[in-house]
């Protein structure tokens, strides 16, 4: 699990932004949000333009270099923090893998070349390449001719990290290869203007609807929106060849597409990737409920947190600020190249029975 991410001149982040997920209290309600004393759910408050969207994408670099998974060129604009001089963005991540605490840390330039790659496992030192060193852990056999290129001619393109994983030989608990499958599990998606994602599929441009009816989940889909949304579609069986669903109203029939509120269509997306996330270790949806009535959303996280991965979504609905829903170290204030839960943002000893969206309208919290 992820348990603390860095990130730093990145986009609107000049200076250091941490996000602690082990930063938690002793609450005894919602102990399902937490897992082995790390968040496992949240949501990310905060005002227009504060980075919640760029705190996504931040996290996701990894993804970048250490996978094969899909990448949206259109995140790597304004990829430096535009009122700094500085000429590399920094990232930290630190994981658990069971007994194994992993830090990770690099630096790379706007085009994604590194500067530096260090990577910790229970303190003690494994990799780090620098202008000036090279250092690898003698644990890893690797021939002193490729240790010499990479000290004489640095090659900055290539993660180390990716270089070990795709040319030593491994066991499936190494700490590298949890490290890679955590990394290849993750997704970043939004569906605002446009529909976009980052990681855990190889490629883009499906079309969601041949996807639900070349996996014959037509009722399914239809059961999703009904359970979610309170929706009911007549939809008709579709024959061989279809690739759009059509919907019967009594009288005539539509495509789905066509009568859908944009809301709905935006459920449908979420409907693909609940069909892909058995594997995932990590899901970030911007935006998550930009189109969503406000019980629907609440459905929605429901749906999401009883799933074993980690999930945080961001959003402005405050209705979802609730102790019925998660607990104060799970909902986090972003602002001002800070984020911290709602329980450090107040001297107050908040319980379960506070109103916490009340308190929040009140200017109760200070980012």
């Amino acid at each position: 699990m992820l348990t603390q991410f860095s990130v730093k001149n990145f986009r609107g982040f000049a200076q250091a932004l941490t996000w602690d997920l082990k930063n938690t209290k002793s609450y005894e309600f919602n102990s399902q949000a937490l897992k082995n004393g790390i968040v496992k759910n949240g949501l990310i408050y905060g005002p227009n333009g504060c980075g919640k969207s760029n705190l996504g994408v931040a996290l996701f670099d990894i993804v970048y270099h250490l996978t094969d998974k899909w990448k949206d060129p259109e995140q790597r604009f304004n990829f430096l923090c535009l009122s700094t001089d500085k000429l590399f963005a920094e990232f930290s991540y630190t994981f658990e893998f069971g007994t194994d605490k992993i830090v990770y840390e690099y630096e790379k330039d706007e085009t994604g070349l590194f500067h530096m790659e260090k990577l910790l496992c229970n303190n003690e030192r494994i990799l780090e390449r620098t202008e000036t060193e090279f250092f690898l852990h003698p644990m890893f056999p690797v021939d002193q001719t490729i240790q010499k290129r990479f000290t004489d001619t640095p090659v900055y393109n290539v993660s180390i990290v990716k270089f070990l994983l795709t040319s030593i030989p491994l066991p499936p608990e190494h700490f590298l290869n949890r490290l890679s499958n955590f990394a290849n599990s993750m997704l970043w998606f939004r569906s605002l203007d446009s529909r976009s994602f980052i990681g855990l599929e190889t490629q883009a441009g499906q079309n969601i609807e041949e996807y639900i009816i070349r996996n014959e989940l037509v009722n399914d889909y239809s059961q999703f929106l009904e359970r979610l949304s309170g929706q009911k579609f007549h939809f008709l069986a579709p024959k061989k060849g279809d690739q759009n669903l059509l919907c019967n109203f009594g009288h005539k029939n539509a495509p789905f597409s066509l009568i859908a509120s944009t809301g709905t269509r935006t459920l449908e997306l979420l409907y693909f990737w609940f069909k892909h996330l058995e594997s995932a270790s990590f899901v970030f949806i911007d935006e998550f409920d930009a189109f969503y009535h406000f019980e629907l959303a609440e459905n929605i996280c429901h749906e999401l947190f009883n799933k074993p991965y980690q999930a945080f979504l961001s959003t402005h609905n405050t209705y979802l600020m609730s102790n019925e829903l998660l607990r104060p170290d799970c909902l986090f204030l972003l602002n001002n190249n800070k984020i911290k839960p709602l329980c450090d943002c107040t001297e107050k000893d908040l319980r379960m029975g506070h109103n916490l969206e009340k308190m929040f309208r009140a200017g109760s919290f200070n980012e």
